[in-house]
């Protein structure tokens, strides 16, 4: 599934180019705001951009991943900055831990991807849109100029977050607000039925519709009516080489200093840490992904891991930041119609012409034009008709899917998702609690089965079971669906073999032999054992 001929590629090239445009326009600030919040040099958030788009793109098994620098490392890198004293440090504990991805997808540590509940998934896609919101809006009206909204709060609270979206409403500014509301109905306009019949227009990706629309109308607003026109500041803002070949003197290469740092521990305790996040983020990325992705496509885990690995590798050996899959750059990705890795790969070929040749036109882009493209990829995120479905599945879909949503929006990504995941544990459990184990009863008969896997978590309700049949009643006790039995559920079903004379119970055994052995009791009956008792 992962490996396709040229032809797949270039049938969808018609989609894939417009949406890489997107996730590039998207992608830009970001790479620059998350390096600004880790204390980092700018243009290592462009680097590793670009390693994520140009490289780790054809390296990755999936279609649609988008990988680059993520905020949810952000903390991590300004503290090993200070930690290591310098930049440097944190480039060396870079490398170390892309190898340490590649050992763990070597290793098919990639495998705990797959025990993620779905409901926790959907949760944590639904907390990223509403974060999107929260942080969105105040660029969309032209209250704040930074842009680091990415999926996690960064170095920010849920308060503070909060605190600045409603302050955003006493900050108005006439022209962001114009921008962005006619950009969010250009989005919605083109996601019409009407408008994805047109073969002409359904060519031309909505959000490159909004961008021409904001910078043109801030270039007439700045001619005939300035008090209307977007400040500087809430511009894009992306460094400027007077040559071409300048670009080429921003890496930071490998020098004898890097030797140094590997004989400091710290710099191994900061690998450690970076490659545990890491792969976690992408991990969660990537099943995230797959759930979004329209075609219903399967990225391999152990391959990503290792797609990761390598990225980190270069990136770290370049001056770049670490990098992860983005979940909120991949859903761009799909919700601007991407089909295939070209798309992640073209938006890592216009961040290097960007930066090269087009820094200067890039930085007419208002910010409220990109805070509207992912207002609205927030909103398909969080749709109300998605908490509506959960609901109508029952507790055991909705809360897991709602906790999550709330732990994520109260702590940040990785905290609340393993907070869901424990509330997903809980239900998953409780389910397995109850069919596990059966009583049903007719007259003075009862059947008392066993059904899948049998662990020490049903003790309590097999002792329960056991305790609720009377005096002189007959009980078969079937263990013929029954895979496993723990040894403290047959100590249970032994000590009740042992009493049921003492209440003239009398006692069948189905195939209980084989799973484990058990003592031969009076007045039972062995039934169908082909073990010796």
């Amino acid at each position: 599934m992962i490996h396709k001929h040229v032809q797949y590629y270039l049938r969808h090239l018609k989609n894939d180019i417009p949406a890489g445009i997107v996730v590039f326009l998207v992608a830009l600030p970001l790479c620059l705001g998350v390096a600004l919040a880790s204390g980092a040099p700018l243009f290592s958030g462009l680097i590793s951009g670009l390693i994520g788009g140009l490289i780790v793109a054809w390296f990755s098994g999936s279609q649609l991943a988008v990988s680059g620098p993520a905020a949810g490392l952000t903390i991590i890198v300004f503290n090993a900055i200070e930690t290591l004293g310098g930049f440097q440090g944190v480039l060396v504990a870079c490398v170390l831990a892309g190898i340490m991805q590649l050992c763990l997808g070597y290793l098919k540590a990639g495998i705990i991807g797959a025990f993620f509940p779905s409901a926790v998934i959907e949760g944590m896609l639904a907390a990223i849109g509403l974060i999107l919101i929260i942080k969105q809006i105040p660029h969309a009206t032209g209250y704040d100029s930074s842009y680091e909204g990415d999926e996690s709060y960064m170095r920010e609270t849920a308060e503070s977050s909060f605190m600045e979206l409603f302050e955003a409403f006493n900050g108005i500014s006439p022209g962001s607000v114009v921008i962005s509301v006619v950009a969010i109905l250009l989005l919605m306009l083109w996601g019409t039925a009407w408008f994805k019949k047109q073969k002409l227009l359904k060519l031309i990706p909505g959000a490159l519709v909004a961008v021409i629309w904001g910078v043109g109308y801030n270039l007439l607003a700045l001619k005939f009516f300035p008090q209307w026109a977007v400040s500087g500041e809430h511009l894009v803002n992306l460094p400027v080489s007077e040559k071409a070949i300048d670009f080429f003197s921003n890496f930071v290469l490998p020098n004898a200093s890097y030797l140094d740092y590997l004989s400091n521990p710290q710099v191994y305790m900061v690998a450690v840490t970076i490659a545990i996040i890491a792969s976690l983020e992408s991990l969660l990325s990537l099943e995230a992904t797959d759930k979004l992705d329209p075609l219903k496509r399967i990225g391999p885990t152990d391959r990503e891991l290792k797609a990761q690995g390598v990225g980190n590798i270069i990136s770290g050996l370049l001056g770049g930041l670490p990098i992860t899959a983005v979940i909120v750059r991949s859903a761009a990705s799909i919700n601007a119609g991407g089909q295939t890795r070209i798309a992640s790969f073209t938006h890592g070929v216009f961040l290097l012409l960007s930066v090269m040749f087009l820094a200067h036109y890039l930085n007419y882009i208002p910010l409220a034009c990109l805070a509207a493209i992912l207002l609205h990829t927030g909103y398909k995120l969080a749709n109300p008709v998605l908490f509506k479905a959960f609901y109508r599945k029952g507790m055991s879909q909705f809360l897991p899917f709602v906790i999550t949503v709330i732990a994520i929006l109260t702590t940040d990504l990785l905290k609340g998702m393993a907070i869901g995941m424990v509330i997903g544990l809980f239900f998953v459990i409780k389910a397995n609690y109850h069919a596990a184990i059966t009583l049903t009863q007719d007259g003075t008969h009862y059947l008392l089965a066993l059904n899948k896997d049998v662990s020490f978590l049903n003790k309590a309700l097999l002792r329960k079971f056991i305790l609720s049949i009377p005096e002189q009643s007959t009980v078969t006790i079937d263990a013929s669906d029954a895979k496993f039995i723990d040894h403290d559920i047959l100590e249970t079903i032994e000590d009740f073999l042992e009493t049921a004379p003492d209440d003239d119970i009398t006692v069948e055994v189905i195939e209980l032999h084989g799973k484990e052995k058990i003592k031969k009791h009076q007045a039972i009956v062995i039934i169908n054992d082909r073990a010796e008792a």
